[in-house]
């Protein structure tokens, strides 16, 4: 089963009346609260998901910008959005999925049957079908959720991971090589990491490229099906959106959440620039 859902299927769940919960992830570096923007117009029925305070928790900088949630936490959340046991979850943005992905990426791991709407809200307002401005506030969901935090890989792990296997920095090239950096104390990557900007793999309205171009694109930095396989970014949000589009390519891999932010954060980390891996 893919893990991305068209608009036209989500709105034929929705008709059809189908055990379905809509979450609204909007968020971006620019605008990380997106509360206003779904107020705007939204998918009917669809929970407004502040990421910052239920898909991540808040911590030291040496912990990164985005550390992971508790499972408590993500649980209370998922109730709190109205998610019941056997649910299907259908996760959107305005930022070609890249927000959604960290939703989906998580509540995977809570055991949760979630997908990402391909084109988010853009693609649902160009097809036409309708919106509401009202904030939706459910009945509480009863779901429970497995244990989170399998996936993902700490700091130390992260420093060892290109020993074994492939780090990719998902990032914008320029902040890999260390020409720029808007957000860290330090600019460059972490060595031995390789870069393959996520948005390599999507088209310009959002939506995932063909099988085939998106196993050649990760082929060409040495990801191959059967390899040992993380993604980090700035702070774990981008990443998750790397692990979704290896995951419907068949290959499995792990995020590290505190990337970037955490690394940079951290005294006495090594530190590569240029655009190789160093």
């Amino acid at each position: 089963m893919s893990n991305f859902t068209s608009v036209d299927e989500l709105h034929a769940l929705l008709t059809e009346g189908a055990s379905v919960r809509v979450l609204d992830v909007r968020w971006r570096l620019d605008r990380p609260d997106g509360h206003a923007e779904y107020l705007e117009g939204h998918i009917p029925g669809a929970v407004y998901v502040p990421l910052h305070s239920e898909l991540a928790t808040h911590g030291e900088p040496s912990e990164g910008r985005h550390p992971l949630p508790s499972t408590e936490t993500l649980q209370a959340a998922a109730r709190r959005w109205g998610v019941r046991a056997g649910d299907i979850v259908v996760a959107y943005d305005d930022a070609k999925g890249l927000a959604a992905a960290r939703a989906w990426w998580l509540l995977r791991q809570g055991g949760i049957d979630v997908r990402v709407l391909a084109g988010g809200i853009r693609a649902w307002k160009a097809a036409g079908l309708p919106v509401d401005t009202d904030d939706v506030s459910p009945e509480a969901g009863d779901v429970a959720l497995d244990e989170i935090g399998g996936e993902a890989l700490t700091i130390d792990e992260a420093a060892a991971f290109s020993a074994s296997g492939v780090l990719l920095d998902v990032r914008a090239p320029e902040r890999y090589s260390g020409e720029t950096e808007p957000l860290d104390p330090v600019a460059g990557h972490i060595p031995g990491a390789v870069n393959l900007p996520t948005g390599l793999h999507l088209d310009p309205e959002g939506k995932i490229l063909d099988r085939t171009t998106v196993l050649k694109t990760f082929a060409s930095v040495g990801v191959t099906p059967g390899a040992s396989v993380a993604a980090y970014c700035g702070s774990g949000i981008t990443a998750a959106h790397t692990v979704l589009v290896l995951d419907e390519v068949g290959i499995d891999a792990r995020v590290f959440p505190g990337s970037w932010s955490q690394w940079s954060n951290t005294p006495g980390r090594p530190v590569a620039t240029g655009d190789q891996p160093g």
